[in-house]
C-alpha cells in the first residue's frame, strides 16, 4: 500500500454499473470500467459482481483517488460503457 503513503489526501469511492439486461458480458463491463478508473487516476481498484434481483448482476467498482480530483465526469464516462443503463455513486469516504 504504498500508494497510501504517497498520498496527502485520499478519497474511496464505490461505484454501481448496471447492465441493460441479464444477458449482457459483465466481464466487459468491468474492463471498460477498469480503463476509466486507470486513466483518472485511481489506485487499488477492485471490481466485484453482485447479484440484485430476477436474475440481474450489477458491476461495483471501488477504487482510491487523490483529495485533488474531482469524480463528477466519472458517471458520464461509466454510463458511455457499450451495454451499461445506467451508473451510480453508491459510496464515497475520505479515507485520509
Amino acid at each position: 500500500m504504498k500508494f497510501l503513503k504517497k498520498m496527502t489526501g485520499i478519497n474511496g469511492a464505490k461505484y454501481k454499473l448496471m447492465p441493460t439486461s441479464p444477458e449482457v458480458s459483465l466481464e466487459n463491463i468491468s474492463e471498460k470500467a477498469k480503463k476509466i478508473v486507470e486513466e483518472f487516476g485511481g489506485n487499488n481498484k477492485e471490481y466485484s459482481i453482485e447479484p440484485i434481483a430476477f436474475g440481474l448482476k450489477a458491476v461495483i467498482v471501488f477504487f482510491f483517488y487523490p483529495d485533488d480530483k474531482s469524480t463528477e465526469e466519472l458517471i458520464a464516462k461509466f454510463e458511455g460503457i457499450e451495454d451499461v443503463s445506467s451508473a451510480e455513486l453508491i459510496d464515497m469516504r475520505k479515507i485520509a
